[in-house]
């Protein structure tokens, strides 16, 4: 009893593990997606070969001209895919620097939010006398927390520029470095 109870539960585990349909239909648009994005094969018809190559070994001037032409209009379609290929990457490259510099950029004000907002309760907590220095040990801990902050915002500074400078020396367009 307990042996049938164990294979029926085996064999129930195994059925449930299969691969959903839109698990397959991902995975076949992604290779889809990837054969388009390799240049297609060289597509060769009867009309590139001579019609009958015993009984004219060498081939006429006419069809030199057109061998020659279809040989440049293959090269030309090679060269204009991977010219294409080429300005995807690019482009690519270009949004991928441009998302980096933002999201520091968000980084860098998220720290100077904070920096304000202390400098605001510590100020608020003084009113309207003007702020020496300390007067409890609650603002003195603020204080710390803002020079704190205030070296992390410099080492996001110092970051920020050197991504710019590596996006600038890899040939992007200041539209990326400093969006």
């Amino acid at each position: 009893m307990l042996s049938k109870i164990l294979a029926i539960g085996l064999l129930t585990s195994s059925i449930c593990y299969g691969q959903s349909l839109g698990d397959v239909a991902r995975e076949n648009r992604e290779r889809t997606a990837e054969d388009a994005a390799i240049a297609p094969p060289l597509v060769v018809t009867t009309a590139d070969f001579p019609k009958n190559t015993h009984a004219n070994p060498a081939p006429s001037d006419s069809q030199v001209e057109k061998g020659n032409q279809a040989a440049e209009q293959r090269s030309a379609q090679l060269s204009a895919q991977r010219s294409a290929q080429q300005r995807i990457a690019q482009q690519r490259a270009a949004q991928q620097w441009k998302q980096q510099i933002l999201v520091q950029k968000a980084k860098m004000a998220n720290l100077q939010a904070r920096i304000n907002q202390l400098h605001e309760s510590i100020q608020a907590a003084n009113g309207s006398v003007q702020f020496e220095g300390p007067t409890n040990r609650y603002q003195a801990r603020q204080l710390q927390q803002v020079a704190q902050i205030q070296q992390q915002l410099e080492i996001q500074r110092i970051k920020l520029d050197q991504m710019q400078d590596a996006a600038r020396h890899a040939g992007m367009h200041s539209a990326v470095y400093d969006p």
